[in-house]
């Protein structure tokens, strides 16, 4: 969405409505987000400069703002608690801080219909959109690691505010309508990518049927754990908090790391058309296991350790099924800029299966050698 959409009215009609002291001065849009509007808004308190942060939040990806909201706020008050148990410094940037409307609410709706809240700014850290080197990687799992610990124990059930996130089979499913329909006769140009995704169908269900029978718990996850969801320090290079909490919802803690190994394992762009450059470096998926499991290993079960290799596989085939769908049903759901672009990024990710198969062995002796 375009951040500079929002005029200057419903700006001060929302940054008036919560709770934070001082004068309010001007904003700027921040970040490279896509879903939400972001704004770094300026307040002046006590003759300095105060940072936060105002999101409107994008209802028409999120259709129960007031359910992900609720999520938000026990996933942070139950991270904040443990924390502080804990005897941990910096609290303020260690976790995110919801600001309150005047109301004594988390969220507010402004008079155009539109949902905002505000989190103070975390100053002197950033999130990183391409990782530059493994010690980026391994703080990165090291955090989410640590976030999925801290939840371990959230009493209730969260909001399931998409449902079927991550429901692979039901992925699958909407593919294999979208081959039979066939609605812009493109089928036909992409049999090898349709193969592939057939040979393989029954990938789709080990997960699922895990956790319906138990062997697999449901736990809280964060379902969107790219890089630059969690924000690194500027001094130290240390991973400090994990942010963008929309999508925190029940699910596998393989999820989250699955997609963790597609986003940081290969920096090929999106939609890649040489995939000579495209192969998962075992190096990386090294540095994300290490860090993982350093924070992590305490709470996993064996079937989870297990199945960590594997879910970088899933939740890559998953992602290549989408861009698939997409492109035998006119490019409808992913943003394109030109023709073809949507089979470009599914190829890329089946390449990355395939990449991801042939090191399957190596990536589990990896897993095994921490503890």
């Amino acid at each position: 969405m375009n951040a500079g959409g929002t005029s200057l009215v419903h700006k001060e009609e929302m940054a008036a409505n919560f709770a934070v002291p001082g004068k309010y001065i001007g904003e700027k849009p921040y970040g490279s987000g896509h879903i939400n509007d972001t704004f770094r808004v300026i307040y002046e308190q006590n003759r300095r400069e105060v940072h936060y942060i105002h999101q409107r939040i994008n209802n028409n990806i999120f259709k129960k703002v007031p359910e992900l909201m609720e999520n938000i706020g026990r996933v942070i008050q139950h991270q904040r608690r443990k924390l502080s148990a804990a005897g941990a410094d910096q609290l303020d940037r260690r976790v995110l801080t919801l600001v309150p409307t005047r109301t004594g609410g988390i969220f507010y709706q402004d008079t155009k219909g539109d949902y905002w809240r505000t989190y103070v700014f975390i100053e002197g850290a950033l999130g990183i959109d391409v990782v530059e080197n493994t010690a980026q990687a391994f703080e990165t799992a090291k955090a989410f690691g640590e976030f999925q610990c801290q939840l371990a124990d959230l009493p209730g059930r969260l909001h399931e505010t998409i449902p079927d996130f991550h429901h692979t089979r039901s992925r699958f499913n909407v593919l294999a309508n979208a081959i039979e329909e066939d609605r812009f006769n493109r089928a036909a140009g992409v049999k090898a990518e349709i193969e592939f995704a057939k040979t393989r169908e029954e990938m789709v269900d080990v997960v699922i049927d895990l956790m319906k029978t138990g062997e697999l718990p449901e736990r809280v996850t964060h379902n969107d754990t790219k890089l630059n969801n969690v924000l690194i320090d500027t001094a130290t290079g240390k991973g400090m908090c994990v942010i963008d909490l929309d999508t925190v919802m029940p699910g596998s803690v393989l999820y989250d790391f699955g997609d963790m190994v597609r986003t940081t394992t290969n920096q090929a762009v999106e939609d890649e058309r040489d995939l000579s450059r495209v192969e998962m470096d075992i190096n990386y998926f090294r540095a994300l296991t290490k860090g993982y499991l350093e924070t992590a290993s305490g709470f996993l079960t064996p079937k989870e350790r297990e199945l960590l290799p594997f879910s970088g596989r899933l939740i890559t085939f998953e992602i290549g099924l989408r861009f698939l769908t997409d492109y035998l049903q006119g490019d409808v759901y992913f943003k394109t800029h030109r023709e073809g672009q949507n089979i470009d990024r599914c190829r890329k990710q089946f390449k990355m299966v395939q990449s991801m198969e042939r090191q399957a062995e190596v990536m589990q002796r990896i897993v095994k050698e921490y503890k």
